[in-house]
Protein backbone atom coordinates (compact mmCIF):
# COMPACT_ATOMS: atom_id res chain seq x y z
CA UNK A 1 0.00 0.00 0.00
CA UNK A 2 1.23 3.75 -0.81
CA UNK A 3 2.02 5.75 1.90
CA UNK A 4 0.16 8.84 1.62
CA UNK A 5 2.15 12.36 2.37
CA UNK A 6 0.78 15.85 3.07
CA UNK A 7 1.61 18.81 0.98
CA UNK A 8 3.96 20.25 3.39
CA UNK A 9 5.74 16.57 3.75
CA UNK A 10 5.91 16.82 -0.27
CA UNK A 11 7.31 20.10 -0.07
CA UNK A 12 10.22 19.87 2.87
CA UNK A 13 11.17 16.39 0.55
CA UNK A 14 11.46 18.36 -2.24
CA UNK A 15 13.20 20.89 -0.60
CA UNK A 16 16.57 19.09 0.98
CA UNK A 17 17.38 19.23 -2.33
CA UNK A 18 20.13 22.01 -2.32
CA UNK A 19 19.23 23.82 -5.95
CA UNK A 20 14.97 23.09 -5.92
CA UNK A 21 15.72 25.13 -2.23
CA UNK A 22 17.59 27.94 -3.74
CA UNK A 23 14.73 28.04 -6.76
CA UNK A 24 12.01 27.94 -3.94
CA UNK A 25 13.71 30.93 -2.05
CA UNK A 26 14.18 33.03 -4.97
CA UNK A 27 10.56 33.18 -6.50
CA UNK A 28 9.44 33.76 -2.62
CA UNK A 29 11.91 36.66 -2.43
CA UNK A 30 10.21 38.08 -5.87
CA UNK A 31 7.34 37.60 -4.41
CA UNK A 32 8.16 39.13 -1.95
CA UNK A 33 9.45 42.08 -4.05
CA UNK A 34 5.97 42.24 -6.14
CA UNK A 35 3.12 42.33 -2.93
CA UNK A 36 5.68 42.98 0.23
CA UNK A 37 3.81 39.85 1.89
CA UNK A 38 6.35 39.52 5.04
CA UNK A 39 4.91 36.41 6.02
CA UNK A 40 4.55 34.81 3.04
CA UNK A 41 8.55 34.98 2.23
CA UNK A 42 9.21 34.27 5.79
CA UNK A 43 7.50 30.79 5.70
CA UNK A 44 9.43 30.06 2.90
CA UNK A 45 12.72 30.78 4.70
CA UNK A 46 11.38 28.18 7.23
CA UNK A 47 10.15 25.62 4.83
CA UNK A 48 14.15 25.85 3.23
CA UNK A 49 15.19 26.22 6.92
CA UNK A 50 13.47 23.17 7.80
CA UNK A 51 14.12 21.01 4.49
CA UNK A 52 17.95 22.10 5.37
CA UNK A 53 18.47 20.87 9.03
CA UNK A 54 16.34 22.71 11.34
CA UNK A 55 16.48 25.88 13.03
CA UNK A 56 19.54 24.62 14.73
CA UNK A 57 21.60 23.10 12.84
CA UNK A 58 21.42 26.45 10.22
CA UNK A 59 21.76 28.42 12.99
CA UNK A 60 24.98 26.79 13.93
CA UNK A 61 26.19 27.34 10.50
CA UNK A 62 25.57 30.89 10.03
CA UNK A 63 26.78 31.47 13.78
CA UNK A 64 24.39 32.71 15.56
CA UNK A 65 22.30 31.75 18.54
CA UNK A 66 18.53 29.58 17.47
CA UNK A 67 16.81 32.11 19.63
CA UNK A 68 18.09 34.64 16.75
CA UNK A 69 17.14 33.04 13.86
CA UNK A 70 13.57 32.10 15.61
CA UNK A 71 13.36 35.67 16.17
CA UNK A 72 13.49 36.64 13.08
CA UNK A 73 11.25 33.94 11.35
CA UNK A 74 8.66 35.04 13.82
CA UNK A 75 9.06 38.64 13.26
CA UNK A 76 6.87 39.81 10.49
CA UNK A 77 6.28 43.44 11.05
CA UNK A 78 10.28 44.03 9.31
CA UNK A 79 12.74 42.24 7.55
CA UNK A 80 16.15 41.84 9.10
CA UNK A 81 18.28 42.16 6.02
CA UNK A 82 21.14 41.65 8.02
CA UNK A 83 20.13 38.28 9.71
CA UNK A 84 18.77 37.22 6.26
CA UNK A 85 22.25 37.50 4.56
CA UNK A 86 23.78 35.39 7.28
CA UNK A 87 20.96 33.26 6.85
CA UNK A 88 22.13 32.78 2.98
CA UNK A 89 25.69 32.00 3.83
CA UNK A 90 24.89 29.16 5.66
CA UNK A 91 23.67 27.88 2.72
CA UNK A 92 26.37 29.63 0.72
CA UNK A 93 23.99 32.08 -1.32
CA UNK A 94 23.88 35.55 -1.57
CA UNK A 95 21.50 38.07 -2.20
CA UNK A 96 21.61 39.47 -5.65
CA UNK A 97 20.71 42.84 -7.11
CA UNK A 98 19.84 42.52 -11.46
CA UNK A 99 18.09 45.47 -12.98
CA UNK A 100 14.02 45.13 -13.47
CA UNK A 101 13.13 43.78 -16.97
CA UNK A 102 11.12 46.00 -19.40
CA UNK A 103 10.07 44.69 -22.94
CA UNK A 104 10.63 48.25 -23.85
CA UNK A 105 14.26 48.33 -22.38
CA UNK A 106 16.94 47.63 -25.27
CA UNK A 107 19.59 49.56 -23.08
CA UNK A 108 22.69 46.93 -23.11
CA UNK A 109 22.49 47.24 -19.14
CA UNK A 110 19.03 45.35 -19.24
CA UNK A 111 20.91 42.22 -19.66
CA UNK A 112 23.73 42.94 -16.95
CA UNK A 113 23.71 41.28 -13.16
CA UNK A 114 24.85 43.24 -10.50
CA UNK A 115 25.74 40.80 -7.35
CA UNK A 116 26.78 41.78 -4.21
CA UNK A 117 30.92 40.95 -3.20
CA UNK A 118 32.48 40.39 -0.51
CA UNK A 119 35.40 42.36 -1.92
CA UNK A 120 36.03 46.43 -0.95
CA UNK A 121 35.16 49.02 -3.40
CA UNK A 122 37.97 50.23 -4.92
CA UNK A 123 38.45 54.09 -4.69
CA UNK A 124 40.83 56.18 -6.61
CA UNK A 125 43.13 58.55 -4.30
CA UNK A 126 43.29 61.48 -7.31
CA UNK A 127 41.86 64.29 -6.13
CA UNK A 128 39.93 66.39 -8.10
CA UNK A 129 40.08 70.19 -9.05
CA UNK A 130 36.58 71.79 -8.24
CA UNK A 131 35.72 74.16 -10.35
CA UNK A 132 35.85 78.11 -8.45
CA UNK A 133 33.06 80.64 -9.58
CA UNK A 134 34.36 83.09 -12.01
Amino acid sequence: MEKLTTWHEFLIEELANREKAMSYLQVSLEEYLIDGDIPFFLKGVRNVIEAQGGIDEIAKRAGIAPKVLSEFLCNEDTLALGTLSTILKAFEWQLSIEPLATENDSSEFASEQLTTSNEPLETSTEQVAESQPV
